[in-house]
């Protein structure tokens, strides 16, 4: 707190004596007592600006932790160390990562080992399925010669031999007939006995019995054995043919199952001999060697102030994967590092000629140029203060090896312009006014403001082109108060301001909750809100004096018959239990003072009047509404009737 005062006592006798100084500028007019000039001179000028910096190696190798995770330095190269390609800089832990190794190996072999398996399965899932078909194939081809051998050779010949069966049996039949009609004649005549007779006679029958049954026999062949043999072997090849369906299909199924846990096996194999190699490369990587000749530089050395953590790389110490751990310079070619604020961008272009001094070694100037300009700000000087716009910039260095070591400070030069013969004077002696830069000339009366053409200064002195002689004296402390700000021009600007007061009332006149809507919602106003507009109908001024005039008894009275002159809304009248239409309009009061708030939705008719009429201005609920409580509005003010029948009771 009272550092706080004593800075508010500063700024209060800063900003006294300012007025001070101003009032007395102003009122003084052209005098030049106790001022102070400066005389233009004529002379060499080098216009230049002066950067800070450091050292850095033109060409170098960044090297970097290639190793997944976070791992530990086992041993660390000692900095500023040379080192020749193929030494070891840094080994990492790689202890886990060996574990990991022999588990892997363990892995991939019992990943070979599936591999194998079903390559070996493959075959003999392929071997299977051959088989299979062929078999199926063999039985097909069976079923179709055994249909074409029953239809061109059993049955043909079983066909014959029934046929000639029956004609044998034919004839043997007409053999025992005649027999018997001899032998009958011959028994007759008592030439033959009547044994002979008789066995005449049975033979007679079984002639007649093999007959039939031969004839018999030929018809099963023809009406019923053929057809079912030819169906039952016609069966055959359907499902001999469909079997060879199956039997491909499956076979090939298996195949290509087979296949797939070969390609499964496969590339889990290659998987897993990828992540073997993966640990190999990783262990491998875990000791880290100079790509090229060099000196050991830490990259937490070479880094500049405020970049990050600046603990120092050593032994123990944990890195995680892509962490810059050492810069290994590769060639005697050095840049300087410097930061640019953003007011001299202008002045800077790559190619100007830079003197660069080192603080380490006095007296020695080193020459260089400007090779590279960031086209961004620096990131870290925006963090540290976003105000402050620092452009990265690199200045590459002729010469300096041997001599100049990376990190050493410097100071950097950058020559933009010099003269052999010009015009200068110090660049406090020109403000500017209007955004053109002017001078206070001293004459034999005072001083007299004049303007000049300038060029670009060194923070010391300006150039002057044009506006002045050599030897012309210049106030070295010009008048401040004429010198306005380009941010704070006094120019009008074409747009209107609006007025405040106004602004607050447009803001009280907003619709409120609780209240009636201004502007269409008020009671007796002709037309109120036009067609297309949502509000109330209108209340007449006499109707409204005659509610005001009643009791809360005749109220209720009066709208017990206005209820019951009113269309019910289904589920019971209004207060007996009836639905009530819920809406979102606005809790308010009655038209022009707060009143009812109808439970449904209203609509615009066009031009219409209230509901069931054709007037000017008129609402159409959608909706069954109803009153509220005892007929008066939510803050307890009589609800006037808006429906045609309660005008007319009003009259």
């Amino acid at each position: 707190m009272g550092k706080f005062i004593s800075v508010l006592v500063i700024v209060v006798l800063i900003g006294g004596g300012g007025w001070w100084y101003l009032k007395k500028g102003a009122g003084g007019g052209n005098q030049v007592v106790d001022q102070l000039f400066a005389t233009v001179k004529e002379g060499p000028l080098v216009i230049n600006m002066t950067e800070s910096g450091s050292i850095r190696p033109a060409e170098q190798i960044s090297i970097k932790s290639k190793v997944e995770g976070r791992v530990s330095i086992l041993t660390l190269v000692p900095e500023g160390q040379r080192v020749k390609k193929g030494d070891v800089l840094v080994e990492l832990d790689s202890s886990s990562l060996q574990d990991s190794l022999v588990n892997q190996e363990i892995t991939v072999q019992n990943a070979q080992a599936s591999y194998v398996q079903a390559s070996e399965n493959l075959e003999v899932v392929k071997n299977q399925a051959k088989a299979d078909v062929d078999k199926a194939e063999l039985n097909l081809r069976f079923a179709k010669e055994d249909l074409l051998k029953y239809k061109d050779g059993e049955y043909p010949k079983s066909l014959n031999e029934l046929e000639s069966k029956v004609t044998l049996a034919a004839e043997e039949l007409q053999r025992a007939v005649d027999k018997l009609k001899w032998s009958k004649t011959l028994f007759e005549e008592k030439y033959l006995s009547e044994t002979e007779y008789k066995s005449d006679a049975l033979s007679k029958s079984r002639c007649e019995l093999d007959l039939a049954t031969a004839k018999g026999n030929l018809a099963l062949l023809q009406n019923y054995t053929y057809k079912r043999q030819v169906a039952q072997l016609e069966s055959d090849v359907s499902q001999d043919e469909m079997a060879l369906e199956r039997t491909r299909r499956s076979a090939n199924a298996n195949v290509v199952q087979a296949e797939a846990t070969l390609r499964a096996r496969e590339l889990e194999l290659n998987r897993q001999k990828a992540r073997l190699e993966k640990l190999k490369d990783q262990i491998e990587k875990s000791t880290i060697r100079a790509p090229a000749d060099g000196l050991v530089i830490y990259a937490t050395s070479n880094r500049g102030p405020f970049r990050g953590n600046s603990e120092p790389l050593q032994e123990g110490q944990e890195v995680h994967e892509r962490q810059e751990l050492i810069v290994l310079p590769t060639a005697d070619t050095f840049i300087a590092e410097i930061k640019v604020h953003e007011t001299n961008l202008k002045k800077l272009y790559e190619g100007l000629p830079v003197r660069v001094r080192i603080d380490a070694l006095p007296g020695q100037i080193f020459m260089g140029k400007v090779s590279k300009i960031a086209p961004l700000p620096d990131a870290q000087s925006i963090f540290m203060n976003p105000d402050l716009k620092l452009y990265n910039t690199i200045v590459a260095i002729e010469g300096g090896a041997g001599v100049l070591k990376s990190g050493m400070n410097c100071e950097a030069e950058v020559v933009i312009e010099q003269y052999e013969k010009t015009m200068y004077l110090p660049v406090q002696c020109v403000v500017r006014e209007g955004g053109k830069p002017v001078v206070y000339l001293k004459t034999a009366t005072g001083t007299e403001k004049r303007e000049v053409e300038i060029g670009l200064d060194n923070n010391r002195m300006v150039r002057v082109i044009s506006g002045l002689k050599v030897g012309d004296e210049v106030m070295l402390t010009p008048p401040m108060n004429t010198s306005v700000s380009l941010r704070a021009s006094e120019e009008m600007i074409d747009a209107e301001i609006p007025d405040r007061a106004k602004v607050e009332a447009a803001k009280q006149a907003r619709p409120q909750m609780g209240g009636g809507v201004p502007g269409g919602m008020q009671g007796g106003a002709p037309g109120g809100m036009q067609g297309g507009e949502r509000r109330m109908p209108q209340i007449s001024h006499e109707m409204r004096e005659k509610f005001e005039k009643m009791t809360p008894e005749e109220r209720r009275e009066y709208f017990m018959k206005m209820r019951e002159r009113m269309p019910r809304p289904q589920g019971g009248a209004p207060g007996e239990g009836g639905m009530r239409p819920q809406s979102n309009w606005p809790q308010g009061g009655a038209p022009g003072e707060g009143g009812m708030r109808p439970q449904g939705n209203w609509r615009p008719r066009g031009e219409g009047g209230t509901p069931g009429e054709g007037g000017e201005g008129g609402m159409r609920p959608q909706r069954n509404w109803q009153p509220r409580g005892d007929g008066n509005a939510p803050n307890g003010a009589p609800m006037p009737p808006t429906a045609p029948a309660a005008q007319e009771d009003a009259k």
